[in-house]
């Protein structure tokens, strides 16, 4: 919220543009427009200081703080950042680090990140190209029950991507996983 809004008195232009409801819009000396507010019985707000002659609107400022808070809670808890996780294979990736990577991967979406996996070529592993696509379109088919995919595989010079975001999960999932992980611990703590 804006807290140096000049009110009534603060004012210090000579002349103002006027609007408001119940007022007839124009430029006004300030003495002028602080008697119209002060006969309407409100406040004169100065909204937008910086324009030649500044702009006051004739409001109950109490109203106006009041719908500047609303605006801010409103705009506020609604904006959420998307994490974007990245994952990095060569064209001959061996088994061992696709699984390590694809582990990386399902721990990335459990927790709603996107995940932006690429194929780095180097010097003359641009020839393998067919190599790279088959790996992204492998490890997109393996994260299936964790991601959907955005973007298929494209070449963007020396990297080929792949965009995959999480999948909402259901309930119905949500209870099956929780039960699996309740099943793991009752387990684990009979072995002890």
């Amino acid at each position: 919220m804006r807290e140096d809004l000049a009110i009534n008195d603060e004012i210090r232009a000579s002349e103002v543009r006027l609007v408001g409801d119940n007022v007839e819009e124009g430029i006004y000396p300030i003495s002028e427009a602080l008697r119209i507010a002060d006969e309407l019985e409100l406040d004169l707000i100065e909204i937008a200081p910086m324009v030649n002659p500044p702009v006051c609107k004739v409001m109950d400022y109490q109203k106006f703080q009041y719908q500047q808070r609303r605006r801010n809670s409103r705009n506020g808890p609604r904006t959420t950042r998307v994490k974007v996780k990245e994952i990095r294979f060569g064209p001959q990736t061996d088994e061992h680090d696709y699984k390590f990577k694809l582990e990386h991967a399902i721990g990335f979406l459990k927790k709603g990140a996107k995940v932006k996996s690429y194929v780095y070529f180097r010097g003359r592993s641009i020839l393998f190209k067919e190599q790279g696509e088959k790996l992204l379109l492998r490890f997109a088919n393996d994260l299936e029950d964790y991601a959907k995919v955005d973007k298929m595989p494209v070449l963007e010079g020396r990297r080929m991507t792949i965009m995959l975001s999480p999948k909402k999960q259901t309930s119905k999932n949500k209870n099956a996983e929780r039960s699996k992980e309740a099943s793991a611990i009752k387990a684990a703590e009979a072995t002890n």
